[in-house]
């Protein structure tokens, strides 16, 4: 039977427990798992075949919540004012009805532009290339109006208002401003001395018509074969080696935690890198309900995912993301959290998965400590 290595803290034992029964209940079952409290590590577990503390690998969508990280510094610095129109900062961004759309509202998957006629080729997305194709198109929707998820232009989005007010790549800003300072082990742009640690994320193959993505959305090659899903994207070395901000973050669950834990309670004793402030303006709801994008319930703050009944993973104070393979990375100011979790094999299903269970365990764990 297989068990888990690593630690969880005295008041704890119950998450380990947990998550050595999803390694009981399926030999096939690889997953890490981490949370902090209060900036200070509670749980720290791996297990299952072929996954390490330090392997790395595909976390998708929480990729996003890394690169929100970097929005927040901006909008805490005064470079980006949430209020402003997307078009201040892009002047070209202003053309089919797009002129008045704001930055809050492009970064809450309300602009209209989950993806361009004929594709992005997979180089372009962290480009300037690819901003300027996405400037220059017409939306599908009146932009403000209503929300549907830019799984990838989003992050074309982020990338570009970074290069406008920063003069620098989101890719840079993490790196120096956040992940090299802190210490934290996700990464949008996996270096080449890294690449040892890599392991795919293992999936199955959808059915054709059971692909949410739009395929005219990705344009690309995979040897000779064209990429038809999101699954294949951080198998790839272009993708992770880019770190394309919408997708592409390579890292493990220990990472994902502890850059919450950064920015919203500090680590190792130092002050958190965001602002009380910032963090409210940021993880404040701007949008719930039907998704256009993917016929279901949603809700997102400022970028970050918010819980809802279907994506229950904190209080109503939370803020983080999911990943296409169900991983999750968050804090919680309400319970001082902060959490991550990356399974080696994509799981498929609506929650609650193995990740919000974890997760409600890891709060259950907390406020009893508190008690």
């Amino acid at each position: 039977m297989q068990i888990s290595s690593g630690f969880a803290a005295p008041g704890y034992e119950s998450v380990r427990d947990l998550f050595d029964s999803f390694l009981a209940a399926d030999p096939g079952y690889s997953a890490q798992v981490a949370a902090y409290h209060h900036g200070k590590v509670v749980v720290r577990l791996t297990g299952g075949p072929d996954m390490a503390p330090d392997t790395v690998t595909g976390a998708y969508s929480c990729s996003k919540g890394v690169a929100a990280m970097v929005i927040a510094l901006l909008v805490q610095d005064g470079l980006l004012n949430l209020d402003a129109a997307v078009a201040h900062y892009w002047p070209e961004f202003a053309v089919h009805g797009k002129d008045r759309l704001l930055v809050r509202e492009a970064l809450s998957h309300q602009a209209g532009l989950m993806g361009l006629a004929g594709g992005i080729a997979l180089e372009d997305f962290t480009t300037a290339a690819g901003a300027a194709r996405l400037a220059a198109a017409r939306p599908t929707w009146r932009p403000g109006s209503q929300f549907g998820y830019h799984a990838l232009t989003i992050g074309i989005i982020m990338e570009e208002l970074c290069r406008r007010t920063a003069g620098r790549s989101l890719q840079e800003l993490y790196n120096q401003l956040i992940r090299t300072p802190h210490g934290v082990d996700f990464f949008l742009g996996l270096p080449g001395d890294h690449e040892h640690r890599y392991r795919d994320v293992l999936y199955a193959a959808a059915p054709e018509d059971q692909i949410w993505l739009d395929p005219l959305s990705l344009e690309g090659l995979n040897g000779n074969a064209p990429v038809s899903t999101i699954m294949e994207l951080p198998n790839l070395r272009i993708v992770r080696a880019a770190g394309m901000s919408a997708a592409g973050g390579v890292g493990s669950a220990e990472g994902l935690a502890r850059l919450y834990a950064a920015a919203a309670t500090g680590v190792d004793g130092g002050a958190a890198f965001l602002q009380p402030g910032t963090i409210e303006a940021m993880a404040q709801e701007q949008v719930w309900g039907l998704d256009r994008s993917s016929g279901q319930d949603n809700a997102f703050a400022v970028v970050f995912m918010k819980p809802h009944p279907t994506r229950n993973f904190g209080s109503h104070r939370a803020f983080g993301h999911e990943g296409a393979n169900a991983a999750l990375g968050f804090a919680d100011p309400a319970y001082a959290l902060s959490y991550g979790y990356i399974p080696r094999r994509a799981e498929e299903g609506r929650t609650p998965g193995k990740a919000h269970r974890l997760a409600a365990e890891v709060r259950r764990s907390a406020a009893a400590t508190l008690s």
